[in-house]
């Protein structure tokens, strides 16, 4: 079933040509200097097919909710995601959303100077200019109240949010929105994911806050809950009108 992305707008800066490419289940918001379409259909493609084959034989990789070992000869993309997974301390499948857009951004690197790629609030940027990134946090009074400001330096550049009030990814937690940013889209996916775990309220912000940045690799984070925010790390918070 087809779900509205109406988050998608989150993104300020330069004017860009923007399109979605829907592959199965795999449905990408993309931004680039001119159109892309069909080179980024054939990557989703290259890593959707890696990722089945390699599940259809390994079937715990799919489903498993804790680090797993993968195949040393398995596809970079599961490795990849299985370190992610090791490192946040949840199933591989964690970082998949940050995997793609990640492997889709590098291959049409060298056809854009920017390139953002969203897949369920997960986002992989390469900008030549400074953007802001609006957050989305549910029904908070928070929500698109604030910013994330990235500059050119920071990129390539992972920016992933996990909420247990938003969407339907699994979380056990009970945060609006928990942000991770970091080198590795895969990371910052994994990281959010496993961080929005352990947010029951309010009150677990500064804990959640050490627990991102306990992760190798997370270079900053942002928690929302309620009209409660915290963040941490390199990070510049923007407020928004």
């Amino acid at each position: 079933m087809y779900e509205e992305r109406t988050y998608r707008n989150t993104v300020k800066g330069a004017k860009l040509t923007s399109y979605s490419v829907i592959v199965k289940e795999t449905d990408l918001y993309v931004r680039t200097d001119s159109d892309l379409k069909k080179d980024v259909e054939n990557s989703i493609l290259k890593y959707r097919n890696q990722l089945e084959s390699y599940i259809k034989g390994h079937a715990e990789f799919a489903k498993s909710l804790k680090p797993i070992d993968v195949d040393p000869l398995a596809p970079k993309i599961v490795r990849e995601m299985a370190d992610a997974g090791r490192r946040a301390n949840v199933g591989p499948m964690a970082a998949v959303a940050g995997a793609v857009s990640q492997y889709v951004g590098q291959d049409i690197d060298s056809k854009s100077e920017n390139i953002i790629i969203e897949n369920g609030g997960d986002i992989y940027m390469k900008s030549a200019v400074e953007r802001t990134i609006s957050i989305f946090a549910g029904t908070s009074v928070l929500s698109h109240k604030v910013g994330i400001r990235i500059t050119p330096e920071m990129t390539p550049l992972g920016i992933c949010t996990s909420s247990g009030t938003v969407g339907h990814s699994l979380s056990y937690g009970k945060s609006d929105a928990v942000c991770v940013l970091s080198s590795s889209t895969l990371i910052a996916d994994a990281a959010a994911t496993s961080t929005g775990n352990v947010i029951k309220s309010a009150a677990d912000i500064e804990m959640g806050l050490e627990y991102a940045m306990d992760v190798e690799g997370v270079n900053g984070v942002l928690i929302i809950v309620g009209d409660k925010l915290g963040a941490f790390g390199n990070i510049e918070l923007v407020k928004l009108t």
